[in-house]
């Protein structure tokens, strides 16, 4: 589930508190390393499973229509095609899928008017108007609506962004990564008519190599932030960002210990975590330094790979 890029940046993040808190050993960071990528794929989860109140919201109003005093023909007649999709059934009969919802404790029960607000969101765009006018019935056609529905109704949405806050303070980062994960997912679904559990890890290399890079960073963390500050003039020694001096960190420990990834990509990967997480001259302050402490440890012989 989770790319080399973002277990690059939960790393950071742990890292970067490592190196504010001193006190936190190597066992601790992998620990919260490991929770902080468990909770990507609770996010998942709680996103994807509001298909089904979604579906749910849509039913309820239709049968409260039905339940009027003076009911409309179009009240009496309504159009099921939403609260009839074929994602929520499969979603809704899906053993693992529901015990595990139940298990994270990622329910939408105590969210009913957030779930009420979103419907009212979705029903008054004309995407929703376009597939309920449409006269194809599918998986796929449902698929496509939440779609849409995954691209525009959560992540600006403040009051979903209150929650997700509320639930679990590593969320708001993952959220962009987790939606499109969350549609690929609805699309696979549409096509083989089942959900699966995606692993935390795409490849079990993944978790071998970023348990690696965080020790890697930490056992030899004293020794890189003087590689650092040796570069820079003492003034600016002083006033050297955490951010900046983590990044690079993670970069040297990254190209002494995996031969395997090329050296340009694994400046280019710091770079550009710099530029969401650290300062605006960053990016070239950490292209810069990362290239010439690499070459110098590659003269050193602690860097095998080509240059």
């Amino acid at each position: 589930m989770l790319n080399r890029r973002i277990l690059r940046i939960k790393a950071f993040k742990i890292l970067y508190s490592c190196a504010e808190d001193r006190s936190l050993s190597t066992k601790d960071a992998l620990a919260l390393f490991e929770a902080s990528a468990e909770a990507s794929r609770d996010l998942y989860l709680f996103a994807l499973s509001s298909i089904v109140p979604l579906t749910q919201e849509a039913a309820r109003r239709i049968e409260a229509a039905r339940n009027k005093f003076n009911p409309t023909e179009e009240d009496l007649n309504p159009n099921m095609k939403f609260a009839s999709n074929a994602l929520a059934a499969i979603l809704q009969e899906d053993v693992d899928f529901c015990k595990m919802v139940e298990k994270r404790k990622l329910s939408w029960e105590p969210y009913d008017a957030a779930v009420r607000n979103l419907f009212d969101s979705i029903s008054s765009k004309d995407y929703y108007k376009s597939y309920m006018e449409s006269s194809e019935v599918s998986a796929a056609a449902d698929a496509k609506l939440f779609k849409r529905i995954f691209e525009e109704e959560f992540e600006d949405n403040e009051e979903f962004l209150s929650i997700i806050e509320d639930m679990n303070i590593l969320w708001t980062d993952d959220l962009g990564y987790v939606l499109r994960y969350d549609i690929s997912s609805v699309q696979d679904i549409a096509r083989t008519g089942r959900w699966n559990c995606p692993p935390i890890y795409t490849e079990a290399s993944d978790h071998t190599f970023i348990t690696k890079l965080i020790s890697a960073t930490l056992a030899g963390y004293d020794r890189y932030f003087g590689m650092v500050a040796d570069n820079v003039s003492k003034w600016d020694s002083d006033r050297l960002f955490t951010t900046d001096t983590v990044l690079i960190a993670m970069g040297l420990a990254e190209a002494e210990n995996f031969g395997d990834i090329p050296v340009p990509v694994t400046i280019n990967e710091y770079v550009e975590i710099s530029k969401y997480y650290s300062t605006p001259k960053s990016r070239s302050f950490v292209n810069g330094l990362l290239d010439k402490l690499i070459k110098e440890e590659a003269v050193k012989g602690l860097v095998s790979k080509s240059i």
